[in-house]
């Protein structure tokens, strides 16, 4: 197999071995990059000078040579920070993000920023500054939303891993479409100081910047070295990393369900979650169904924050610029105006229900404090694809997508693993969440269900 289609730690242990250089290993990758980037359009700020040149620097550390590449809302010195949006054409990082200048500190290699739609607001990406990002499974597909580009990048070997960002699904729905692995940790577990838009107000609980990887070892490992406090992030908490042996996550009741009860999810995707129920079952882990009953509150909540807070807080920065917004994001806009304008009672309501509502799950989630679940109803679309019929029911495109939504109101951490396949041969992830700073734990179940399943290169890539 091409050694860029190796898991990072696997990458690693070769560079550790010193089977590889570093130079050489960045090699690879920019062969992978120039022979598939024209395809995929995954990575949209890459210069391979640029690459050899870190490469041939001696750095040190856990990731010392790996290529990673960055979502391009996330701050890295000297790279595009555009987020997808003509008006922010030509902008450059001036600094590091925090989770950016860790893994700095831990010798990566920065191949490059990837792709995402403009401002981040949608679960296919695209946009009028670089085009759609395509799927390596199937180029007519998506590769999902907001982090596509990172998604894609890492699934076709065009990147060891990297980081995307999460306040809807963002880490999670591209995973599941390109068949690798993700974690939303509990916000601020990874410091969020860096990231474009900022994740305050309501961001605070919804957003987090999160591992992806082709494996869980890969996404675990970046998770490490990324959680510490940040001292100049306010919603980053004092929280040290609490290892969680296979025997402690097997202690841990697990609940799941193949849909909301709302809406219905494809044969293929009810088998993903039944065929990781029975191979948790098999090592001995406590899995029974269950499903919230206030899963539809936290996604009601979730709209309005997500949606109309969302489109209120660009207000400012598209007014007077709206036609040179991309149809991806006009469509956001139009959605978002339909609802009835948040008033400063409605809002203050809001806020107050989002902490009852979050009381209420964390009640129910008391005696099953995991959680197995789809991350979407349908495997990745094509371009451009807005609704689906599943048993007979039209389902729309946001609520499609509603399966990772309840996580962000709740501010836990969630992960996803790839389980089964499509008719069409697409991948299904599961998605495995818990309650918040219990990321180990979502990270311990995640590897026993991938244990059975895991990744595999699509056939564009070997």
């Amino acid at each position: 197999m091409n050694v860029t289609l190796f898991p990072a730690v696997a990458q690693l242990a070769l560079l550790d071995q010193r089977k590889i250089s570093p130079l050489e290993l960045a090699d690879e990758h920019i062969r992978q990059i120039e022979r598939l980037n024209p395809a995929l359009n995954a990575i949209i700020d890459f210069d391979a000078d640029r690459v050899r040149g870190q490469a041939r620097q001696a750095a040190s550390g856990a990731l010392a040579g790996l290529p990673v590449t960055i979502k391009s809302s996330i701050a890295v010195q000297g790279h595009r920070c555009e987020i997808g949006s003509v008006l922010n054409r030509g902008k450059v990082a001036e600094a590091d993000a925090e989770a950016v200048a860790r893994l700095r500190s831990h010798g990566a290699n920065f191949l490059g920023s990837t792709n995402c739609p403009e401002f981040l607001m949608a679960y296919e990406t695209d946009n009028l500054l670089y085009g759609k990002t395509s799927n390596p499974w199937d180029l007519s597909r998506s590769a999902g939303g907001s982090s596509g580009g990172e998604a894609a990048a890492i699934a076709a070997g065009l990147s060891a891993g990297g980081l995307g960002s999460d306040s809807g699904g963002s880490v999670r729905e591209p995973a599941h479409f390109c068949g690798i692995c993700s974690l939303k940790p509990t916000p601020g577990r990874v410091p969020g100081r860096g990231h474009h838009p900022p994740c305050i107000g309501p961001f605070s609980i919804l957003g987090a910047i999160g591992p992806m990887g082709r494996t869980v070892a890969d996404v675990s490992l970046l998770f490490q070295l990324l959680s510490a406090q940040d001292p100049l992030d306010p919603v980053s908490p004092p929280v040290d990393l609490r290892p969680v042996s296979i025997e402690d996550a097997k202690a841990i009741p697990i609940g799941w369900f193949e849909d909301d009860g709302l809406t219905p999810v494809t044969a293929e995707t009810r088998n993903a979650v039944r065929d990781a129920v029975r191979a948790l079952e098999r090592q001995g882990f406590n899995v029974r169904p269950f499903r919230p009953a206030w899963l539809e509150a936290a996604r009601e909540l979730w709209w309005k924050f997500f949606v109309q807070c969302g489109e209120m807080f660009y207000a400012p920065t598209i007014r007077g610029r709206e036609e040179e917004l991309s149809p991806i994001f006009k469509k956001f806009l139009e959605i978002a105006r339909a609802e009835p304008p948040l008033t400063t009672e409605s809002l203050l309501q809001a806020w107050a229900d989002c902490d009852r509502v979050r009381g209420r799950l964390l009640t129910e989630m008391r005696e099953v404090p995991i959680l197995l679940t789809p991350v979407c109803a349908v495997p990745a679309f094509r371009h451009g694809e807005r609704e689906w019929t599943i048993d007979g029911v039209t389902i729309g495109y946001l609520d499609a997508m509603r399966y990772t939504q309840w996580f962000n109101l709740l501010a836990s951490p969630a992960a996803v693993v790839p389980v089964g396949t499509s008719a069409e041969g697409l991948p299904i992830g599961v998605q495995v969440a818990g309650c918040p700073f219990e990321d180990e734990s979502v990270l311990a179940v995640a590897a026993a269900v991938e244990r059975e399943f895991g990744y595999r290169p699509p056939l564009l890539a070997g």
